[in-house]
């Protein structure tokens, strides 16, 4: 999956109001429940843990992205490059946010959740945000031209199945009039709310909230943020 390409252009991407909105967000929800530590599960570029590391609270990061993680680092955030069933200690809460749990295929995500599960401490909060169908279908899908001086991204986004599958291509120039091209794709699954609920049920979550979230400013909601106690 094309993580690592989606890593070094996201910068350019402008979704810095959206990813501000839906921090803001689980700021909210996470200073109502007071945890003292905090996983940030797909930290990307570290964002939220600087939010975290701002207001106090022990926070540490995991992605699955090399690049991400590095541009961590230099923001001297505690972070690692190491997929969740590696994580030794346990927090008060978890978060996985802006999409993570989308990146994850169906029959994974019930492990997910007991992974997730485990690094909790009893009565610890789980917090994550999945797209409603109504943001696949009518806010994810397009295509996008991003025209830099030393750098073109086309960006073609298709919602078809119930995945919505990216493909990135990034021409890079090198000298002169010579440009590098690169191309991966990203893949997106949607899940709908029951089976969420029921695979969380499974790994012994109490659903105590969702919120619908309006990420976009569209009048049905695009994202929905659920609330999960570990019982």
């Amino acid at each position: 999956m094309g993580l690592e390409l989606y890593a070094r252009i996201e910068e350019y991407l402008d979704f810095e109001h959206e990813i501000r909105r839906l921090h803001k967000e689980f700021l909210s929800l996470l200073f109502a429940k007071k945890p003292q530590s905090v996983l940030d599960i797909g930290c990307g570029q570290g964002a939220f843990l600087e939010h975290l590391k701002f207001n106090d609270v022990e926070a540490f990061g995991i992605d699955l992205s090399v690049e991400q993680i590095k541009i961590c680092q230099k923001k001297a955030l505690h972070v690692a490059c190491m997929p969740l069933e590696k994580v030794k200690e346990k927090f008060d809460c978890a978060t996985a946010i802006f999409d993570v749990v989308n990146y994850i295929p169906k029959n994974d995500l019930e492990n997910f959740f007991k992974e997730a599960w485990v690094v909790l401490n009893q009565g610890g909060y789980f917090i994550f945000d999945v797209n409603s169908l109504f943001g696949f279908e009518e806010v994810a899908q397009g295509a996008l031209n991003i025209n830099l001086s030393d750098k073109f991204i086309a960006i073609d986004a298709v919602f078809e199945n119930k995945q919505l599958k990216t493909d990135i291509t990034l021409f890079s120039q090198t000298q002169g009039d010579v440009y590098q091209k690169e191309c991966d794709s990203i893949v997106q699954y949607y899940h709908t709310t029951e089976q969420i609920k029921k695979m969380l049920k499974v790994a012994n979550f109490e659903v105590e909230d969702i919120i619908n979230f309006n990420l976009h400013g569209f009048d049905e909601a695009d994202k929905l943020i659920f609330v999960c106690k570990k019982n």
